[in-house]
């Protein structure tokens, strides 16, 4: 009982909860708070009770003039080491209690002394208030491709925000431009001020950088629609994707042939792929030669390399256990290797391959024998 109680309070309080919109971009001068601006007009002219939290114009003159008859709440003022700075005040947006706010800048630190050490708690307060936020953010500023990021732009970002405000959010969009477009935009002089031009043209914005940029922009936005799908849209009625799972065996050679090949396939149709081993009794480590153990550690640690994702379990029902991880997964294709395969063997050998075909025909999942 109290756990339904719980249940209930917790739906009602998830739908008192704003909403919130994000553009996403590959980097700055795309058009993420161009966008936010003209969204603002939009949703005034219908009638909507719409405030500017905080922008950021940088004083590109397209940008800045949409900030013409938009109401917007004053920032607050905060004396730190002897400079004046000026903030996001969130209690006076919450206050003012807008149905939608535009906040900018969502990766952005605030001040010694504010209430939360980053923009995106601020964010987090005022969707608790019941207000909807339509904000934005950079690419190079989520947490999980740091790394990554350095590593294409030399450019240690430390400003960052956590993957789960992605997670939260009811709608993202990405403001996409070719990189010559973006380059367009930035020799115009409509991204930085001429004295700024060139060196932006010969650090961040060069064109293999730009285009890495953009497609971990695009690839973080199909992944966030993907994971909305999966959550919001009923099994019977979503789009067939593929999906392939790569059914292994400690058998080196073979298993690092379906590993290869599966990578290939998952690539050429743009889809995720999982790699399964399933470790039945004679193949329990002290079953199984030390070569054949470093042998199969290594095959799943270049599925890993590969982009797979790796399950191991501890089973004797294999049959039973692809199928399960089968539906689970929601898998369109598996993958096993040729005939002399270990698996294989075991599955002709108790008899429920036919089983096996069956169970994959009423699940439309196909069966891909590798050689």
């Amino acid at each position: 009982m109290e756990n339904n109680v719980q249940q209930f309070q917790d739906l009602v309080i998830k739908n008192r909860r704003g909403k919130l919109k994000i553009y996403i971009g590959m980097s700055a001068g795309v058009g993420k708070t161009y966008r936010m601006l003209q969204d603002a007009h939009s949703l005034l002219k219908s009638g909507v009770d719409i405030r500017i939290g905080y922008i950021e114009t940088h004083l590109r003159e397209e940008t800045h003039a949409l900030l013409n008859g938009l109401p917007i709440i004053d920032r607050k003022r905060i004396f730190y080491k002897g400079k004046e700075l000026e903030e996001m005040d969130v209690q006076a947006i919450i206050n003012a209690h807008p149905e939608i706010v535009i906040i900018d800048e969502l990766a952005h630190s605030n001040a010694d002394g504010s209430k939360n050490e980053k923009r995106w708690q601020d964010v987090y307060d005022i969707l608790e208030a019941g207000i909807s936020v339509i904000s934005a953010v950079n690419i190079q500023h989520l947490e999980s491709i740091n790394e990554e990021i350095e590593h294409i732009t030399g450019i240690q970002v430390t400003e960052r925000i956590p993957d789960k405000v992605l997670e939260i959010a009811d709608e993202i969009v990405n403001i996409d431009l070719t990189s010559d477009e973006l380059l367009n935009r930035l020799k115009d002089g409509k991204i930085y001020k001429q004295g700024k031009i060139q060196q932006a043209l010969n650090n961040f914005f060069k064109p293999e950088k730009i285009l890495q940029l953009r497609e971990l922009a695009l690839k973080e936005v199909s992944h966030q629609v993907e994971r909305k799908i999966n959550k919001e849209v009923p099994k019977q009625v979503k789009l067939r994707s593929e999906r392939f799972l790569a059914c292994i065996s400690s058998n080196n050679q073979t298993a690092k042939v379906v590993i290869r090949k599966t990578a290939r396939l998952a690539s050429y149709y743009h889809s995720s792929w999982i790699v399964l081993y399933v470790q039945g009794n004679n193949e329990k480590p002290d079953m199984i030669r030390l070569d054949k153990q470093r042998h199969l550690l290594n095959n799943l640690k270049l599925a890993t390399e590969l982009g797979a994702e790796v399950i191991r379990v501890k089973s004797n029902e294999i049959t039973k256990t692809i199928l399960n991880i089968a539906d689970e997964k929601e898998i369109t294709t598996i993958c096993i290797g040729k005939p002399h395969f270990n698996l294989f063997q075991l599955i002709l050998s108790t008899n429920v391959f036919n089983q096996l075909l069956k169970a994959m025909a009423k699940k439309d999942t196909d069966l891909v024998i590798l050689s």
